[in-house]
Protein backbone atom coordinates (compact mmCIF):
# COMPACT_ATOMS: atom_id res chain seq x y z
CA UNK A 1 0.00 0.00 0.00
CA UNK A 2 3.00 2.34 -0.06
CA UNK A 3 2.72 5.06 -2.70
CA UNK A 4 4.68 8.20 -3.49
CA UNK A 5 1.42 10.11 -3.82
CA UNK A 6 -2.02 9.05 -2.54
CA UNK A 7 -4.39 8.40 -5.43
CA UNK A 8 -7.56 10.46 -5.78
CA UNK A 9 -8.99 7.85 -8.12
CA UNK A 10 -8.33 4.15 -8.63
CA UNK A 11 -9.49 2.71 -11.92
CA UNK A 12 -10.14 -1.03 -11.95
CA UNK A 13 -10.00 -3.16 -15.09
CA UNK A 14 -10.28 -6.88 -15.74
CA UNK A 15 -7.36 -9.13 -16.58
CA UNK A 16 -7.37 -12.83 -17.39
CA UNK A 17 -6.58 -13.80 -13.79
CA UNK A 18 -7.60 -10.79 -11.72
CA UNK A 19 -7.59 -7.04 -11.97
CA UNK A 20 -5.36 -4.13 -12.94
CA UNK A 21 -5.63 -1.12 -10.62
CA UNK A 22 -4.42 2.23 -11.95
CA UNK A 23 -3.87 5.12 -9.54
CA UNK A 24 -4.74 8.61 -10.79
CA UNK A 25 -3.99 11.96 -9.20
CA UNK A 26 -6.70 14.67 -8.80
CA UNK A 27 -5.95 15.92 -12.33
CA UNK A 28 -6.41 12.44 -13.80
CA UNK A 29 -2.73 11.81 -14.46
CA UNK A 30 -1.52 8.25 -13.95
CA UNK A 31 0.60 7.60 -10.86
CA UNK A 32 1.18 3.84 -10.86
CA UNK A 33 -0.30 0.45 -11.67
CA UNK A 34 -0.91 -2.66 -9.58
CA UNK A 35 -1.74 -6.16 -10.76
CA UNK A 36 -4.00 -7.88 -8.26
CA UNK A 37 -4.88 -11.57 -8.34
CA UNK A 38 -8.58 -12.37 -8.22
CA UNK A 39 -8.20 -14.06 -4.82
CA UNK A 40 -6.47 -10.96 -3.41
CA UNK A 41 -8.81 -8.32 -4.84
CA UNK A 42 -11.20 -7.94 -1.89
CA UNK A 43 -8.47 -7.57 0.78
CA UNK A 44 -6.47 -5.28 -1.55
CA UNK A 45 -9.49 -3.01 -2.07
CA UNK A 46 -10.20 -3.01 1.67
CA UNK A 47 -6.65 -1.89 2.45
CA UNK A 48 -6.70 0.76 -0.27
CA UNK A 49 -10.05 2.04 0.96
CA UNK A 50 -8.84 2.43 4.54
CA UNK A 51 -5.48 3.87 3.50
CA UNK A 52 -6.46 6.40 0.84
CA UNK A 53 -10.29 6.64 0.67
CA UNK A 54 -10.16 6.97 -3.13
CA UNK A 55 -13.07 7.21 -5.51
CA UNK A 56 -13.20 3.88 -7.34
CA UNK A 57 -13.70 4.04 -11.09
CA UNK A 58 -15.11 0.96 -12.78
CA UNK A 59 -17.11 0.06 -15.85
CA UNK A 60 -20.17 -1.31 -14.05
CA UNK A 61 -20.88 -1.30 -10.31
CA UNK A 62 -22.70 -4.66 -9.97
CA UNK A 63 -19.89 -6.50 -11.74
CA UNK A 64 -17.29 -5.22 -9.27
CA UNK A 65 -19.06 -4.39 -6.04
CA UNK A 66 -21.20 -7.50 -5.63
CA UNK A 67 -18.19 -9.75 -5.00
CA UNK A 68 -16.62 -7.18 -2.69
CA UNK A 69 -19.75 -7.04 -0.55
CA UNK A 70 -19.87 -10.83 -0.38
CA UNK A 71 -16.39 -10.62 1.16
CA UNK A 72 -17.54 -7.97 3.63
CA UNK A 73 -15.79 -5.07 1.86
CA UNK A 74 -17.65 -1.77 1.57
CA UNK A 75 -16.40 1.26 -0.36
CA UNK A 76 -17.42 4.85 0.27
CA UNK A 77 -17.41 6.30 -3.25
CA UNK A 78 -17.28 5.25 -6.87
CA UNK A 79 -17.71 6.55 -10.39
CA UNK A 80 -19.84 4.20 -12.49
CA UNK A 81 -18.68 4.73 -16.07
CA UNK A 82 -21.68 3.07 -17.70
CA UNK A 83 -24.31 5.05 -15.80
CA UNK A 84 -22.44 8.32 -16.10
CA UNK A 85 -21.88 7.81 -19.82
CA UNK A 86 -25.60 7.45 -20.42
CA UNK A 87 -26.23 10.73 -18.62
CA UNK A 88 -23.42 12.70 -20.27
CA UNK A 89 -23.85 11.38 -23.81
CA UNK A 90 -27.49 12.48 -23.74
CA UNK A 91 -27.35 15.67 -21.68
CA UNK A 92 -28.16 18.96 -23.35
CA UNK A 93 -25.65 20.61 -20.99
CA UNK A 94 -22.76 18.75 -22.65
CA UNK A 95 -21.18 20.28 -25.75
CA UNK A 96 -22.46 18.78 -28.98
CA UNK A 97 -18.98 17.83 -30.16
CA UNK A 98 -17.88 16.29 -26.86
CA UNK A 99 -15.92 13.09 -27.39
CA UNK A 100 -18.09 11.24 -24.88
CA UNK A 101 -20.98 11.32 -27.34
CA UNK A 102 -19.00 9.32 -29.91
CA UNK A 103 -17.92 6.55 -27.50
CA UNK A 104 -20.63 4.18 -28.67
CA UNK A 105 -19.19 1.13 -26.92
CA UNK A 106 -20.49 2.64 -23.68
CA UNK A 107 -24.06 3.15 -24.92
CA UNK A 108 -25.32 0.26 -22.80
CA UNK A 109 -28.85 0.92 -21.65
CA UNK A 110 -30.91 -0.84 -19.01
CA UNK A 111 -34.31 0.78 -19.37
CA UNK A 112 -36.55 -1.79 -17.73
CA UNK A 113 -39.81 -0.02 -16.87
CA UNK A 114 -40.36 2.96 -19.20
CA UNK A 115 -42.75 5.73 -18.22
CA UNK A 116 -46.31 5.27 -19.43
CA UNK A 117 -45.90 7.67 -22.35
CA UNK A 118 -42.31 6.89 -23.20
CA UNK A 119 -42.12 3.72 -25.34
CA UNK A 120 -43.61 5.09 -28.56
CA UNK A 121 -42.07 8.52 -28.20
CA UNK A 122 -38.35 7.99 -28.52
CA UNK A 123 -35.70 5.67 -29.89
CA UNK A 124 -32.83 4.38 -27.81
CA UNK A 125 -29.54 5.59 -29.16
CA UNK A 126 -28.37 2.12 -30.10
CA UNK A 127 -30.85 -0.77 -30.00
CA UNK A 128 -27.99 -3.18 -30.71
CA UNK A 129 -25.91 -2.13 -27.70
CA UNK A 130 -23.42 -4.75 -26.48
CA UNK A 131 -24.18 -6.86 -23.45
CA UNK A 132 -21.88 -4.79 -21.25
CA UNK A 133 -19.45 -1.89 -21.38
CA UNK A 134 -15.72 -2.47 -21.91
CA UNK A 135 -13.95 -3.87 -18.83
CA UNK A 136 -10.41 -3.17 -20.06
CA UNK A 137 -8.60 -0.73 -17.77
CA UNK A 138 -7.13 1.41 -20.55
CA UNK A 139 -10.52 1.81 -22.20
CA UNK A 140 -11.97 2.64 -18.77
CA UNK A 141 -9.31 5.33 -18.30
CA UNK A 142 -10.01 6.72 -21.75
CA UNK A 143 -13.75 6.88 -21.07
CA UNK A 144 -13.15 8.43 -17.66
CA UNK A 145 -11.06 11.13 -19.34
CA UNK A 146 -13.82 11.78 -21.87
CA UNK A 147 -16.38 12.06 -19.11
CA UNK A 148 -14.27 14.45 -17.03
CA UNK A 149 -13.74 16.65 -20.08
CA UNK A 150 -17.45 16.59 -20.93
CA UNK A 151 -18.30 17.79 -17.44
CA UNK A 152 -15.56 20.41 -17.31
CA UNK A 153 -16.65 21.96 -20.62
CA UNK A 154 -20.40 21.64 -19.99
CA UNK A 155 -22.77 24.58 -19.75
CA UNK A 156 -23.20 23.90 -16.03
CA UNK A 157 -20.40 21.63 -14.72
CA UNK A 158 -21.55 21.80 -11.11
CA UNK A 159 -24.91 20.25 -11.82
CA UNK A 160 -23.46 17.41 -13.85
CA UNK A 161 -20.79 16.70 -11.23
CA UNK A 162 -23.52 16.40 -8.63
CA UNK A 163 -25.70 14.24 -10.87
CA UNK A 164 -22.94 11.79 -11.83
CA UNK A 165 -21.79 11.54 -8.21
CA UNK A 166 -25.37 10.90 -7.05
CA UNK A 167 -26.00 8.35 -9.81
CA UNK A 168 -22.82 6.47 -8.90
CA UNK A 169 -23.71 6.54 -5.20
CA UNK A 170 -27.10 5.12 -6.16
CA UNK A 171 -25.34 2.25 -7.91
CA UNK A 172 -23.52 1.45 -4.66
CA UNK A 173 -26.78 1.61 -2.72
CA UNK A 174 -28.52 -0.71 -5.17
CA UNK A 175 -25.79 -3.34 -4.81
CA UNK A 176 -25.87 -2.97 -1.03
CA UNK A 177 -29.65 -3.33 -0.89
CA UNK A 178 -29.37 -6.64 -2.72
CA UNK A 179 -26.49 -7.80 -0.54
CA UNK A 180 -28.22 -6.94 2.75
CA UNK A 181 -31.70 -7.91 1.60
CA UNK A 182 -35.04 -6.92 3.05
CA UNK A 183 -35.93 -8.95 6.18
CA UNK A 184 -38.83 -11.17 5.18
CA UNK A 185 -40.85 -13.68 7.21
CA UNK A 186 -41.71 -16.46 4.77
CA UNK A 187 -44.09 -18.09 7.25
CA UNK A 188 -46.05 -14.86 7.64
CA UNK A 189 -46.18 -14.51 3.85
CA UNK A 190 -47.49 -18.05 3.49
CA UNK A 191 -50.13 -17.40 6.16
CA UNK A 192 -51.31 -14.22 4.42
CA UNK A 193 -51.58 -16.01 1.07
CA UNK A 194 -53.58 -18.81 2.67
CA UNK A 195 -55.93 -16.36 4.40
CA UNK A 196 -56.54 -14.37 1.21
CA UNK A 197 -56.45 -17.08 -1.47
CA UNK A 198 -57.16 -20.33 0.33
CA UNK A 199 -54.92 -23.33 0.78
CA UNK A 200 -52.12 -23.81 -1.73
CA UNK A 201 -53.20 -26.47 -4.21
CA UNK A 202 -50.51 -27.75 -6.61
CA UNK A 203 -51.80 -27.81 -10.18
CA UNK A 204 -55.03 -25.99 -9.32
CA UNK A 205 -56.27 -22.60 -8.18
CA UNK A 206 -56.44 -21.96 -4.41
CA UNK A 207 -59.95 -22.49 -3.05
CA UNK A 208 -61.00 -18.87 -2.50
CA UNK A 209 -59.70 -17.79 -5.90
CA UNK A 210 -61.52 -20.71 -7.55
CA UNK A 211 -64.72 -19.79 -5.71
CA UNK A 212 -64.51 -16.19 -6.95
CA UNK A 213 -63.96 -17.46 -10.50
CA UNK A 214 -67.07 -19.66 -10.22
CA UNK A 215 -69.17 -16.71 -9.04
CA UNK A 216 -67.92 -14.58 -11.95
CA UNK A 217 -68.77 -17.25 -14.50
CA UNK A 218 -72.20 -17.74 -12.90
CA UNK A 219 -72.93 -14.01 -13.17
CA UNK A 220 -71.78 -14.12 -16.80
CA UNK A 221 -73.93 -17.15 -17.52
CA UNK A 222 -70.91 -18.84 -19.07
CA UNK A 223 -69.22 -21.68 -17.13
CA UNK A 224 -66.33 -21.70 -19.62
CA UNK A 225 -65.66 -17.93 -19.66
CA UNK A 226 -61.98 -17.00 -19.82
CA UNK A 227 -61.15 -14.63 -16.98
CA UNK A 228 -57.44 -14.13 -17.58
CA UNK A 229 -57.61 -12.94 -21.19
CA UNK A 230 -58.78 -9.34 -21.35
CA UNK A 231 -60.16 -9.50 -24.93
CA UNK A 232 -62.15 -12.67 -24.17
CA UNK A 233 -63.33 -11.32 -20.81
CA UNK A 234 -64.45 -8.06 -22.43
CA UNK A 235 -66.51 -10.00 -24.95
CA UNK A 236 -68.16 -11.95 -22.12
CA UNK A 237 -68.91 -8.71 -20.25
CA UNK A 238 -70.36 -7.08 -23.34
CA UNK A 239 -72.68 -10.06 -23.87
CA UNK A 240 -74.32 -9.41 -20.47
CA UNK A 241 -74.56 -5.66 -20.99
CA UNK A 242 -71.45 -4.49 -19.13
CA UNK A 243 -70.18 -2.20 -21.88
CA UNK A 244 -66.71 -1.31 -20.59
CA UNK A 245 -63.63 -0.60 -22.66
CA UNK A 246 -61.22 -2.16 -20.18
CA UNK A 247 -61.29 -4.35 -17.10
CA UNK A 248 -59.63 -1.76 -14.88
CA UNK A 249 -60.90 -1.55 -11.34
CA UNK A 250 -61.92 2.08 -11.83
CA UNK A 251 -64.06 1.42 -14.88
CA UNK A 252 -65.67 -1.74 -13.52
CA UNK A 253 -66.55 -0.06 -10.23
CA UNK A 254 -68.82 2.37 -12.09
CA UNK A 255 -70.96 -0.48 -13.42
CA UNK A 256 -74.08 -1.93 -11.75
CA UNK A 257 -74.17 -5.63 -12.47
CA UNK A 258 -73.88 -8.77 -10.31
CA UNK A 259 -70.62 -9.70 -12.06
CA UNK A 260 -68.70 -6.63 -10.84
CA UNK A 261 -68.16 -7.56 -7.17
CA UNK A 262 -66.86 -11.12 -7.71
CA UNK A 263 -64.82 -10.01 -10.75
CA UNK A 264 -63.04 -7.28 -8.79
CA UNK A 265 -62.40 -9.80 -6.01
CA UNK A 266 -61.08 -12.35 -8.51
CA UNK A 267 -58.78 -9.82 -10.21
CA UNK A 268 -57.33 -8.71 -6.87
CA UNK A 269 -56.63 -12.25 -5.74
CA UNK A 270 -55.32 -13.33 -9.13
CA UNK A 271 -52.92 -10.38 -9.21
CA UNK A 272 -51.59 -11.30 -5.77
CA UNK A 273 -51.11 -14.93 -6.77
CA UNK A 274 -49.29 -14.13 -10.01
CA UNK A 275 -47.13 -11.25 -8.71
CA UNK A 276 -46.32 -12.32 -5.15
CA UNK A 277 -47.78 -15.77 -4.64
CA UNK A 278 -46.12 -18.99 -3.57
CA UNK A 279 -44.02 -19.25 -6.73
CA UNK A 280 -42.63 -15.77 -6.04
CA UNK A 281 -41.99 -16.69 -2.42
CA UNK A 282 -40.10 -19.84 -3.43
CA UNK A 283 -37.96 -17.97 -5.96
CA UNK A 284 -37.18 -14.71 -4.21
CA UNK A 285 -37.17 -15.25 -0.44
CA UNK A 286 -34.35 -17.30 1.03
CA UNK A 287 -32.92 -17.48 4.55
CA UNK A 288 -35.14 -14.67 5.79
CA UNK A 289 -34.31 -12.14 3.07
CA UNK A 290 -35.90 -10.80 -0.09
CA UNK A 291 -33.08 -9.78 -2.43
CA UNK A 292 -34.47 -8.07 -5.54
CA UNK A 293 -32.39 -6.80 -8.45
CA UNK A 294 -32.55 -3.02 -8.50
CA UNK A 295 -31.72 -1.14 -11.71
CA UNK A 296 -30.56 2.44 -11.04
CA UNK A 297 -31.57 4.71 -13.88
CA UNK A 298 -33.75 1.92 -15.25
CA UNK A 299 -36.46 4.39 -16.24
CA UNK A 300 -35.64 7.14 -18.73
CA UNK A 301 -36.39 9.82 -16.13
CA UNK A 302 -33.67 8.42 -13.88
CA UNK A 303 -36.05 6.58 -11.59
CA UNK A 304 -35.03 3.12 -10.48
CA UNK A 305 -36.59 -0.04 -11.85
CA UNK A 306 -36.25 -3.68 -10.91
CA UNK A 307 -35.36 -6.54 -13.22
CA UNK A 308 -36.23 -9.31 -10.81
CA UNK A 309 -38.50 -9.79 -7.84
CA UNK A 310 -40.80 -6.84 -8.42
CA UNK A 311 -39.27 -4.81 -5.61
CA UNK A 312 -41.13 -1.71 -6.74
CA UNK A 313 -44.57 -3.32 -6.41
CA UNK A 314 -44.79 -4.97 -2.98
CA UNK A 315 -48.52 -4.89 -2.11
CA UNK A 316 -49.63 -3.42 1.19
CA UNK A 317 -51.20 -6.68 2.37
CA UNK A 318 -47.79 -8.41 2.30
CA UNK A 319 -45.90 -5.76 4.24
CA UNK A 320 -46.67 -7.62 7.44
CA UNK A 321 -44.13 -10.17 6.20
CA UNK A 322 -41.41 -7.49 6.24
CA UNK A 323 -40.22 -8.10 9.79
CA UNK A 324 -37.02 -7.05 11.55
CA UNK A 325 -34.55 -9.58 12.93
CA UNK A 326 -34.41 -10.16 16.71
CA UNK A 327 -32.70 -7.20 18.37
CA UNK A 328 -33.30 -5.04 15.30
CA UNK A 329 -36.09 -2.73 14.20
CA UNK A 330 -37.23 -1.17 10.94
CA UNK A 331 -37.09 2.57 10.43
CA UNK A 332 -39.67 3.21 7.72
CA UNK A 333 -39.80 6.67 6.15
CA UNK A 334 -41.57 8.20 3.18
CA UNK A 335 -41.69 11.72 1.82
CA UNK A 336 -44.98 13.58 1.60
CA UNK A 337 -45.87 14.80 -1.90
CA UNK A 338 -42.30 14.66 -3.22
CA UNK A 339 -42.98 15.58 -6.85
CA UNK A 340 -45.17 18.67 -6.19
CA UNK A 341 -42.58 19.94 -3.71
CA UNK A 342 -39.84 19.43 -6.27
CA UNK A 343 -41.94 21.36 -8.79
CA UNK A 344 -42.22 24.28 -6.36
CA UNK A 345 -38.45 24.35 -5.87
CA UNK A 346 -37.57 23.96 -9.57
CA UNK A 347 -39.87 26.79 -10.58
CA UNK A 348 -39.05 29.04 -7.63
CA UNK A 349 -42.77 29.31 -6.91
CA UNK A 350 -42.80 30.64 -3.35
CA UNK A 351 -46.60 30.58 -3.18
CA UNK A 352 -46.61 26.81 -3.76
CA UNK A 353 -43.70 26.44 -1.33
CA UNK A 354 -45.73 28.34 1.27
CA UNK A 355 -48.61 25.92 0.74
CA UNK A 356 -46.25 23.01 1.41
CA UNK A 357 -44.17 24.34 4.28
CA UNK A 358 -44.50 22.28 7.42
CA UNK A 359 -47.76 20.63 6.40
CA UNK A 360 -49.66 18.53 3.91
CA UNK A 361 -49.21 20.28 0.57
CA UNK A 362 -52.71 19.50 -0.66
CA UNK A 363 -54.23 20.93 2.53
CA UNK A 364 -52.11 24.02 1.97
CA UNK A 365 -53.52 24.41 -1.54
CA UNK A 366 -57.03 24.26 -0.08
CA UNK A 367 -56.12 26.88 2.53
CA UNK A 368 -54.88 29.16 -0.26
CA UNK A 369 -58.38 29.17 -1.74
CA UNK A 370 -57.32 27.66 -5.07
CA UNK A 371 -59.68 24.67 -4.68
CA UNK A 372 -62.30 23.57 -2.20
CA UNK A 373 -61.14 20.14 -0.99
CA UNK A 374 -57.97 18.12 -0.51
CA UNK A 375 -59.21 15.59 -3.08
CA UNK A 376 -59.58 18.41 -5.63
CA UNK A 377 -56.09 19.69 -4.82
CA UNK A 378 -54.58 16.26 -5.43
CA UNK A 379 -56.47 15.74 -8.70
CA UNK A 380 -55.49 19.20 -9.93
CA UNK A 381 -51.81 18.85 -9.06
CA UNK A 382 -51.50 15.39 -10.59
CA UNK A 383 -53.32 16.67 -13.67
CA UNK A 384 -50.87 19.56 -13.98
CA UNK A 385 -47.83 17.30 -13.70
CA UNK A 386 -49.17 14.55 -15.96
CA UNK A 387 -50.99 16.67 -18.51
CA UNK A 388 -54.59 15.64 -17.83
CA UNK A 389 -56.88 17.99 -19.76
CA UNK A 390 -60.30 16.38 -19.45
CA UNK A 391 -62.77 15.62 -16.68
CA UNK A 392 -62.12 16.87 -13.18
CA UNK A 393 -58.45 17.65 -13.88
CA UNK A 394 -59.38 19.77 -16.88
CA UNK A 395 -61.74 21.77 -14.70
CA UNK A 396 -59.34 22.26 -11.80
CA UNK A 397 -55.91 22.80 -13.39
CA UNK A 398 -56.74 26.36 -14.55
CA UNK A 399 -57.29 27.27 -10.89
CA UNK A 400 -53.75 26.15 -10.12
CA UNK A 401 -52.46 28.27 -12.99
CA UNK A 402 -53.97 31.34 -11.38
CA UNK A 403 -52.73 30.46 -7.88
CA UNK A 404 -49.27 29.15 -8.77
CA UNK A 405 -48.29 30.64 -12.14
CA UNK A 406 -44.55 30.01 -11.90
CA UNK A 407 -44.94 26.29 -11.21
CA UNK A 408 -47.59 25.84 -13.88
CA UNK A 409 -45.60 27.86 -16.43
CA UNK A 410 -42.64 25.51 -15.94
CA UNK A 411 -44.54 22.32 -16.74
CA UNK A 412 -46.59 23.99 -19.47
CA UNK A 413 -43.38 25.17 -21.18
CA UNK A 414 -41.91 21.66 -20.93
CA UNK A 415 -45.04 20.28 -22.57
CA UNK A 416 -44.86 22.77 -25.43
CA UNK A 417 -41.21 21.89 -26.00
CA UNK A 418 -42.05 18.21 -26.15
CA UNK A 419 -44.96 18.75 -28.52
CA UNK A 420 -42.58 20.60 -30.86
CA UNK A 421 -40.11 17.69 -30.77
CA UNK A 422 -37.63 19.38 -28.46
CA UNK A 423 -35.73 18.07 -25.44
CA UNK A 424 -36.14 18.98 -21.78
CA UNK A 425 -33.79 18.42 -18.88
CA UNK A 426 -34.08 17.74 -15.18
CA UNK A 427 -32.74 20.12 -12.55
CA UNK A 428 -29.27 18.51 -12.62
CA UNK A 429 -29.09 17.92 -16.37
CA UNK A 430 -30.51 14.53 -17.34
CA UNK A 431 -32.10 15.12 -20.75
CA UNK A 432 -35.14 13.45 -22.26
CA UNK A 433 -34.60 11.00 -25.13
CA UNK A 434 -35.14 12.21 -28.67
CA UNK A 435 -38.49 11.50 -30.36
CA UNK A 436 -38.55 8.31 -32.39
CA UNK A 437 -38.24 8.33 -36.15
CA UNK A 438 -41.86 7.31 -36.64
CA UNK A 439 -43.00 10.18 -34.42
CA UNK A 440 -40.92 12.69 -36.39
CA UNK A 441 -42.13 11.37 -39.73
CA UNK A 442 -45.75 11.61 -38.59
CA UNK A 443 -45.29 15.25 -37.59
CA UNK A 444 -43.61 16.08 -40.88
CA UNK A 445 -46.24 14.29 -42.92
CA UNK A 446 -49.05 16.18 -41.17
CA UNK A 447 -47.68 19.52 -42.38
CA UNK A 448 -47.81 18.53 -46.05
CA UNK A 449 -50.61 19.89 -48.24
CA UNK A 450 -51.84 16.41 -49.19
CA UNK A 451 -51.96 15.12 -45.57
CA UNK A 452 -55.22 13.39 -44.73
CA UNK A 453 -57.39 14.30 -41.77
CA UNK A 454 -56.46 11.01 -40.11
CA UNK A 455 -52.75 11.80 -40.44
CA UNK A 456 -53.23 15.26 -38.96
CA UNK A 457 -55.25 13.84 -36.07
CA UNK A 458 -52.62 11.19 -35.36
CA UNK A 459 -49.80 13.75 -35.42
CA UNK A 460 -51.66 16.02 -32.99
CA UNK A 461 -52.37 13.09 -30.67
CA UNK A 462 -48.75 11.95 -30.72
CA UNK A 463 -47.56 15.51 -30.12
CA UNK A 464 -49.83 15.80 -27.09
CA UNK A 465 -48.56 12.44 -25.82
CA UNK A 466 -44.98 13.63 -26.06
CA UNK A 467 -45.91 16.89 -24.36
CA UNK A 468 -47.35 14.94 -21.44
CA UNK A 469 -44.15 12.90 -21.30
CA UNK A 470 -41.81 15.93 -21.25
CA UNK A 471 -44.10 17.75 -18.81
CA UNK A 472 -43.68 14.96 -16.31
CA UNK A 473 -40.08 14.13 -17.24
CA UNK A 474 -38.65 17.25 -15.63
CA UNK A 475 -40.58 16.74 -12.39
CA UNK A 476 -40.23 12.99 -12.01
CA UNK A 477 -36.58 13.13 -13.05
CA UNK A 478 -35.75 15.88 -10.58
CA UNK A 479 -37.59 14.03 -7.82
CA UNK A 480 -35.41 11.02 -8.63
CA UNK A 481 -32.34 13.24 -8.27
CA UNK A 482 -33.53 14.44 -4.86
CA UNK A 483 -34.05 10.81 -3.83
CA UNK A 484 -30.52 9.89 -4.97
CA UNK A 485 -29.07 12.72 -2.89
CA UNK A 486 -31.15 11.52 0.08
CA UNK A 487 -29.93 7.94 -0.32
CA UNK A 488 -26.28 8.95 -0.75
CA UNK A 489 -26.21 11.10 2.38
CA UNK A 490 -28.24 8.62 4.43
CA UNK A 491 -25.90 5.79 3.44
CA UNK A 492 -22.94 7.76 4.79
CA UNK A 493 -24.74 8.71 8.02
CA UNK A 494 -25.78 5.12 8.75
CA UNK A 495 -22.25 3.83 8.19
CA UNK A 496 -21.01 6.28 10.82
CA UNK A 497 -23.22 4.74 13.53
CA UNK A 498 -21.51 2.33 15.94
CA UNK A 499 -21.29 -1.39 15.36
CA UNK A 500 -23.07 -3.77 17.69
CA UNK A 501 -21.42 -6.79 19.29
CA UNK A 502 -21.05 -9.85 17.09
CA UNK A 503 -23.47 -11.86 19.22
CA UNK A 504 -26.16 -9.19 18.63
CA UNK A 505 -25.76 -9.09 14.88
CA UNK A 506 -28.08 -9.86 11.98
CA UNK A 507 -25.93 -12.36 10.06
CA UNK A 508 -28.46 -12.79 7.27
CA UNK A 509 -27.75 -9.18 6.26
CA UNK A 510 -24.30 -10.34 5.13
CA UNK A 511 -20.79 -9.62 6.39
CA UNK A 512 -20.80 -5.96 5.37
CA UNK A 513 -24.01 -5.01 7.24
CA UNK A 514 -24.69 -7.60 9.94
CA UNK A 515 -23.54 -5.39 12.80
CA UNK A 516 -24.83 -1.94 11.91
CA UNK A 517 -27.81 0.05 10.71
CA UNK A 518 -28.15 -0.18 6.95
CA UNK A 519 -30.53 0.53 4.11
CA UNK A 520 -32.76 -2.44 3.34
CA UNK A 521 -35.31 -1.08 0.85
CA UNK A 522 -35.93 1.87 -1.46
CA UNK A 523 -38.98 2.78 -3.53
CA UNK A 524 -38.96 6.23 -5.21
CA UNK A 525 -39.88 8.24 -2.09
CA UNK A 526 -39.64 5.61 0.66
CA UNK A 527 -36.77 3.95 2.49
CA UNK A 528 -36.58 1.17 5.06
CA UNK A 529 -33.57 0.99 7.36
CA UNK A 530 -32.79 -2.19 9.31
CA UNK A 531 -31.21 -0.96 12.54
CA UNK A 532 -30.12 -2.38 15.90
CA UNK A 533 -32.72 -1.54 18.54
CA UNK A 534 -30.37 0.74 20.47
CA UNK A 535 -29.58 2.77 17.34
CA UNK A 536 -33.17 3.16 16.18
CA UNK A 537 -33.57 6.81 17.16
CA UNK A 538 -30.18 7.71 15.71
CA UNK A 539 -31.09 5.99 12.45
CA UNK A 540 -34.41 7.83 12.32
CA UNK A 541 -32.61 11.12 12.88
CA UNK A 542 -30.18 10.23 10.11
CA UNK A 543 -33.12 9.68 7.75
CA UNK A 544 -34.53 13.12 8.58
CA UNK A 545 -31.19 14.91 8.40
CA UNK A 546 -30.36 13.31 5.06
CA UNK A 547 -33.68 14.54 3.62
CA UNK A 548 -32.94 18.08 4.74
CA UNK A 549 -29.44 17.85 3.27
CA UNK A 550 -30.79 16.60 -0.06
CA UNK A 551 -33.05 19.64 -0.30
CA UNK A 552 -30.15 22.02 0.38
CA UNK A 553 -27.82 20.25 -2.05
CA UNK A 554 -30.28 20.56 -4.92
CA UNK A 555 -32.15 23.77 -4.19
CA UNK A 556 -29.89 25.78 -1.93
CA UNK A 557 -31.66 28.22 0.37
CA UNK A 558 -35.04 28.06 -1.37
CA UNK A 559 -37.61 28.02 1.47
CA UNK A 560 -39.02 24.53 1.08
CA UNK A 561 -39.04 21.51 3.34
CA UNK A 562 -39.41 17.80 2.59
CA UNK A 563 -41.33 16.42 5.59
CA UNK A 564 -41.11 12.73 6.34
CA UNK A 565 -43.42 10.23 7.95
CA UNK A 566 -40.92 8.24 10.02
CA UNK A 567 -41.88 5.15 12.01
CA UNK A 568 -39.80 2.83 14.18
CA UNK A 569 -41.47 -0.55 14.05
CA UNK A 570 -41.00 -4.29 13.92
CA UNK A 571 -42.98 -4.69 10.69
CA UNK A 572 -43.32 -2.48 7.62
CA UNK A 573 -47.12 -2.68 7.64
CA UNK A 574 -48.52 0.77 8.40
CA UNK A 575 -51.25 0.90 11.04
Amino acid sequence: MDAAEPPAWIVLGRTTNGALAVHLDPAGAELERHRVAASDLAPWVERAESTWSPRWVWHDTPQWYTALLESGVRVARCHDLRLCHLILAGSALVAGDAAVRAARAWDVVAFVEPDDAAPALFDLEDPTSPVGPPADVDEAIAEFSRQREAIATAADPGRLRLLTAAESAGALVAAELRAAGLPWDAAAHDRILTEVLGERTPGAQPAKLADAATRVRTALGDPAASLDSQPKLLRSLHRVGVLVESTSRWELARQRHPVVEPLLEYKKMSRLLSANGWAWLDEWVHEGRFRPVYVPGGVVTGRWASSGGGALQIPRQLREAVTADPGFVLVVADVAQLEPRVLAAMSGDEALADAARGRDLYAGIVDSGAVATRAEAKVAMLGAMYGATTGESGRLVPRLRRAYPRAMDLVDAAARTGEDGGDVSTWLGRTSPRPGGEWSRAQSRATEAEASGAEETRARRWARDRGRFTRNFIVQGTAAEWALAWLADLRTRLHALPLVAADRSAPRSGPAFARQAHLAFFLHDEVIVHAPQEHAEAAAEAVRDAAATAGRILFGAFPLDFPLDVRITRTALKD
